[in-house]
């Protein structure tokens, strides 16, 4: 399996979905139209494919200048622990190495934990520093 990676947010919206719709990130894929200006409006999107399929993502939202947001990383589950996901972070991570705050916000599982640590970042509470979120509700 090669891998092979691109800055590139011209996706064909077919693969955006399957990649959303395998992280059973449902939010994402009831409104196709908003998917597609998601990542077209990002700062930064750096994608994974093995030959023609999109195999993993990750994007930022960034002022370029003091913050990175690492919005969105997915990698299909077929392909989980073949280091994409570190191959995608760790070039968020270079490419914003002079930007002092990388933030991201994830669901909180050992696997997750263990990831994020594995490439670098830290749980807000190692910093007795808390994440605030203000999430619009379903249906509302």
């Amino acid at each position: 399996m090669t891998i092979h990676y691109k800055e590139d947010k011209d996706i064909a919206l077919a693969q955006l979905i399957n990649l959303y719709e395998d992280a059973d990130w449902s939010s994402y894929t009831k409104n196709h139209e908003l998917l597609d200006k998601a990542i077209r409006n990002s700062a930064y999107v750096l994608s994974a494919w093995e030959n023609e399929k999109l195999v993993g993502l990750i994007r930022v939202i960034s002022d370029d200048a003091t913050i990175i947001y690492i919005q969105d990383i997915l990698v299909l589950s077929g392909y989980k622990r073949r280091k994409i996901g570190t191959t995608l972070v760790k070039t968020v991570l270079n490419k914003y190495s002079d930007i002092r705050q990388k933030v991201l916000i994830t669901d909180e599982s050992p696997v997750t934990r263990g990831f994020y640590e594995s490439v670098g970042f830290l749980s807000c509470d190692n910093y007795q520093m808390t994440a605030f979120i203000n999430v619009k509700k379903r249906g509302m």
